[in-house]
């Protein structure tokens, strides 16, 4: 069984697979082709986020019964720091099995979970073995289980990465654990210190409080076409209708834009990206789509086809860091009309739901009608 996208809408790729389709070597982001070319008899069905929003949501109301600090990974992944809370519950693996036992019974759920000295180890033990287990790396055997792991094994090890380190002799944890540290930083900057830490058992990041506020980094939204798009109307249509819901995430965050990214994919799946860095941070959805349609036509000419059309916000900013003042207040009163009609269409989705105000342009594009100036 696997979870995929709609093939119909060309968003079929599998997004999650269950144990006997790993077995037949089906991964996460192949197609739902190339699944079915490996496994004939593959079980498809939709994702549900609904669902896997209101299993998250239980399952850590149930963690954070144990620790205040929980801190979620993904929807379906979450650290514990349980130091402070073994003398109520027991160890780390005593904690491990109730948590098992409980979301088995109460929620119908199985979870595997790693218990580790740090939050890499911890990631890498809840891995290690499914479903339904306990896995214990201490300081004493943590070297001998994983050192034989290729390196690609370890958290945030990429594809791009795992080949750089392939092309230096470093194909497992330990080839890495035991290579120079400064080479690797030299041939992948930041991220390779970082993989020669985890290698080396060592990640000092603490687990945040349940509570915390989320740093948030980026902010993207991208869509796969029901068929390629190849007109600028149509392209500026898609980019508008992915830039809104970005704008008011920014918004409802209280955060602003400094930089924005396009990334296009064609029919051939080439993949290009670009970014563009605004004239001053903002989250007003107009200003953004300027901005987002400067970035595409750098990376897009008019007539070529495009499959899928992304957009991300980065480098952002808290609203209430300043900004240079313009000396002439003409397009300071135009952000500020802007800012306003965006805020109050926020106010009236939030109230009445997301198809309570619409676009014209997006509203005749749904419709099937050409775009009226």
């Amino acid at each position: 069984m696997a979870v995929c996208g709609d093939p119909d809408n060309r968003h079929g790729i599998v997004l999650a697979k269950n144990e006997a389709a790993k077995r037949y070597g089906i991964v996460t982001a192949e197609t739902v082709w190339q699944a079915k070319k490996k496994c004939p008899n593959l079980v498809i069905v939709p994702p549900h986020y609904d669902r896997y929003e209101d299993f998250y949501q239980r399952i850590n109301a149930i963690y954070c019964e144990y620790t205040d600090r929980v801190e979620p990974f993904s929807i379906d992944e979450s650290w514990l720091d349980v130091t402070g809370s073994c003398l109520l519950f027991g160890d780390g693996k005593t904690i491990a099995d109730t948590l098992r036992h409980r979301i088995k019974e109460e929620i119908g759920l199985t979870i595997s979970v790693g218990v580790s000295f740090n939050k890499t180890l911890a990631k890498m033990g809840s891995d290690y073995r499914k479903p339904d287990a306990t896995t214990v790396f201490s300081k004493e055997n943590y070297q001998s289980i994983l050192y034989p792991m290729p390196v690609s094994n370890l958290i945030f090890a990429g594809r791009s990465a795992t080949e750089t380190l392939a092309r230096m002799g470093i194909r497992t944890i330990g080839d890495l654990a035991s290579s120079d540290r400064a080479c690797v930083v030299s041939a992948l900057g930041k991220l390779g210190g970082q993989l020669h830490d985890y290698a080396c058992g060592y990640d000092p990041t603490p687990v945040r409080l349940f509570t915390d506020k989320r740093d948030i980094k980026s902010c993207g939204n991208g869509t796969t076409f029901p068929h390629d798009i190849s007109t600028a109307e149509q392209l500026h249509n898609g980019l508008l209708y992915l830039v809104e819901p970005v704008a008011a995430r920014l918004r409802s965050h209280g955060l602003r834009c400094k930089t924005l990214h396009i990334t296009v994919k064609f029919p051939s799946l080439k993949t290009v990206t670009h970014q563009r860095t605004l004239s001053h941070p903002t989250s007003v959805t107009a200003e953004l789509y300027e901005g987002a349609l400067l970035a595409l036509h750098d990376c897009w000419k008019e007539g070529v086809p495009v499959r899928s059309l992304t957009v991300t916000a980065s480098k952002l900013c808290e609203e209430e860091e300043p900004e240079q003042i313009n000396l002439f207040d003409t397009e300071d009163d135009k952000h500020d009309k802007r800012l306003t009609i965006d805020t109050t269409v926020d106010e009236l989705r939030n109230r009445f739901g997301k198809q309570a105000v619409k676009r014209l342009a997006i509203l005749h594009q749904e419709n099937g009608h050409p775009h009226e100036k």
